[in-house]
C-alpha cells in the first residue's frame, strides 16, 4: 500500500469552495492508487470563528490568565473542529473518512502543554482505516501525554503532526498544502521577479525557515529527514509542481538533468528585532560579563541571537517585545546597555556556499552599493545574515536577490 500524508492549512479549509478544492485533490491521489491520511489545521486565520488565535483572543477575555492546560484544551478545539468539517465535507462528496483527534491517531506527546513534543507515534488506529480503503483525517498540532493530558505542539505544530504522522506510516511523501506555490527565492511582496524553488535540500529549507520563511516548521523537516521521507511544499489553489524537499533525485525520470551547482538558494528576512550592546570593564579578562548577561537573560527566559562577543563589548538581539525587559534587568546588574531599536535580519542560504571563497565579499558589495549599512554580521556552514535597520530591509533583499541572480 502506498501512503500519501497531505498537511493542509487553515486558509484552505474556511469556505465551501476551498474545500470542495482540498477534496478534488485527496480525490485524485486516491485515483492515482494513493491511501491518503490528511492532516489539518484550524479553520483560517484570526478573527475567523474558529482559528487559533480566535479562540486563544476568547479565552483571554474571559480570563487573561488561564493555566496552560486549560488553555491547551480550548486550542485544540480548532484543529478538532477543521477535521470533523472536512471528514463530513469528503463524505458529502462520496469519498469514505473518519476523523481522529491526535490522542486517537496515537500522537504521544512529553507533556509539555503549549509546546509538547512529540514522542513516538503508534498509528494502528489510522492505518487501520486506510487499509480499509477511507481517507483518515487527523487534528494537527496535538497529542496526548502520558498520564492522558490532551497537549499542543506550538506553533507550527500541524506540519510536524503531519511529518511524524508520515515516519510513523512509511508514507512516500508529505505534501504541505498552503496558499502559496511553493517556496519562493525570497518574498515576492518584496522582490517582484523572485522565483519558486523547484528543489531543495532538507538543510536549506531548515535554514530558510528558520531565518524567516514561514512556509514549513523546521521541527517537521527535521523528522522527515530522519527517515528520508520526501517533503513537497504546495499550493491548495494551483496546479504547481510546487517544492520538493529531499536528498536524493525523484525517482521514475526517463532521464535525470545534472544542474549546476546552484550557490544561493533565497534570501529570507525577519523583522521585530532589537540589539544590545553592553560594554565591558576593562578589568574583565576573564569572561566575567559574559557570564553575568547570557546567565540573566536565561534565567528571565528571553531567548538570544546573532551574539557577537567582542574584546571590549557583547552585542545580541532579542525581539522587539523583550528588549526592554532585557534592559532593564541588566541595569539592575549595573550594566548600562544601548538598545538599536527596529532592526531587521536578512540572510542568505545555500548549502553550496561552504567552502566558496567570495561569497560575504558579494554580500558586502551589494549593500555597498545600495548604501545600506551593515550593524552585525555572522555566518554558518549553510548561511550569511546580516543585521541592518528595519528601513534598509527590503532594499537588502532586494539587492541581495539581484547580486546572486536569484530570478536567472
Amino acid at each position: 500500500m502506498k501512503i500519501l500524508v497531505q498537511k493542509f492549512g487553515g486558509t484552505s479549509l474556511n469556505t465551501a469552495e476551498s474545500r470542495r478544492r482540498v477534496a478534488d485533490i485527496i480525490r485524485a491521489h486516491r485515483d492515482e492508487g494513493y491511501a491518503v491520511a490528511v492532516v489539518v489545521s484550524a479553520i483560517g486565520r484570526r478573527h475567523d470563528p474558529y482559528a487559533t488565535d480566535t479562540l486563544l483572543d476568547f479565552l483571554k477575555s474571559v480570563n487573561p490568565d488561564n493555566s496552560p492546560r486549560e488553555q491547551d484544551m480550548m486550542l485544540a478545539c480548532g484543529e478538532i473542529i477543521s477535521g470533523v468539517i472536512l471528514s463530513a465535507q469528503l463524505s458529502a462528496f462520496g469519498i469514505d473518512s473518519k476523523f481522529f483527534t491526535g490522542a486517537q491517531a496515537g500522537v504521544h506527546t512529553d507533556g509539555n502543554f503549549g509546546a509538547a513534543h512529540i514522542r513516538n507515534v503508534a498509528p494502528r488506529a489510522v492505518m487501520e482505516c486506510l487499509q480499509e480503503g477511507r481517507v483518515a483525517v487527523v487534528a494537527g498540532f496535538q497529542g496526548v501525554s502520558g498520564d492522558g493530558e490532551l497537549t499542543t505542539l506550538g506553533r507550527g505544530g500541524s506540519d510536524t503532526t503531519a511529518a511524524a504522522l508520515a515516519v510513523a506510516l512509511n508514507a512516500e511523501c508529505i505534501d504541505i498544502f498552503t496558499d502559496v506555490d511553493g517556496v519562493m527565492t525570497a518574498d515576492p511582496r518584496i522582490v517582484k521577479d523572485a522565483r519558486l524553488i523547484d528543489a531543495l535540500t532538507y538543510n536549506e529549507i531548515c535554514q530558510l525557515a528558520r531565518e524567516g520563511a514561514k512556509i514549513v516548521h523546521p521541527r517537521a523537516v527535521e523528522i522527515a529527514m530522519q527517515k528520508g521521507v520526501p517533503l513537497r511544499v504546495r499550493s491548495t489553489f494551483s496546479d504547481s509542481r510546487g517544492t520538493m524537499v529531499s536528498d536524493r533525485w525523484e525517482s521514475g525520470a526517463e532521464e535525470v538533468t545534472i544542474r549546476r551547482d546552484r550557490l544561493i538558494a533565497g534570501i529570507t528576512h525577519t523583522t521585530q528585532i532589537s540589539r544590545i550592546r553592553v560594554e565591558k570593564p576593562v578589568e574583565d579578562t576573564r569572561g566575567e560579563a559574559e557570564l553575568k548577561v547570557f546567565k540573566s537573560m536565561a534565567q528571565a527566559g528571553i531567548s538570544v541571537d546573532f551574539i557577537n562577543v567582542q574584546p571590549e563589548a557583547i552585542l545580541y538581539t532579542v525581539a522587539a517585545e523583550s528588549a526592554h525587559r532585557a534592559a532593564g534587568i541588566l541595569r539592575e546588574q549595573g550594566m548600562e546597555p544601548q538598545i538599536e531599536a527596529d532592526c531587521a535580519k536578512v540572510a542568505i542560504v545555500g548549502a553550496a556556499m561552504t567552502g566558496i571563497p567570495g561569497v560575504m565579499a558579494r554580500v558586502v558589495e551589494a549593500f555597498h552599493e545600495q548604501g545600506i549599512p551593515i550593524l552585525q554580521s555572522g555566518d554558518s556552514y549553510t548561511n550569511i545574515w546580516c543585521l541592518v535597520k528595519r528601513e534598509y530591509m527590503e532594499q537588502a533583499v532586494m539587492a541581495l536577490h539581484a547580486k546572486f541572480q536569484l530570478a536567472d
